[in-house]
């Protein structure tokens, strides 16, 4: 049985913006398939999660716990008052 047929797989690559050569749609459901099979068997293993589950973890309260962000600075390599100083990785044209 097919878990997803080339036309579904047709109307993703459209939505997606990505052309298909006609050789390659076999090809792609196979893969699709594939994936599809193993996230059924992790939801099997590992069990999809209730409505109630999915709501409650919505609607949880927040809980603000205090920290000592001087824990976290003392472990910078170099630091500036409370700010990190990190390496340039993008050039300025200025």
């Amino acid at each position: 049985m097919a878990i997803i047929s080339q036309e579904e797989v047709l109307k993703i690559a459209r939505m997606s913006c990505i052309e298909l050569e006609d050789g390659e749609i076999e090809e792609v459901t196979r893969e699709l398939e594939q994936v599809l099979a193993y996230v059924a068997r992790v939801q099997e293993v590992t069990g999809s999660p209730s409505q109630e589950q999915i709501s409650s973890n919505n609607m949880r309260a927040d809980v603000i716990v205090p920290t000592d962000p001087e824990t976290v600075r003392a472990q910078a390599p170099d630091r500036e008052g409370n700010f990190f100083v990190v390496p340039l990785i993008l050039e300025t044209t200025e």
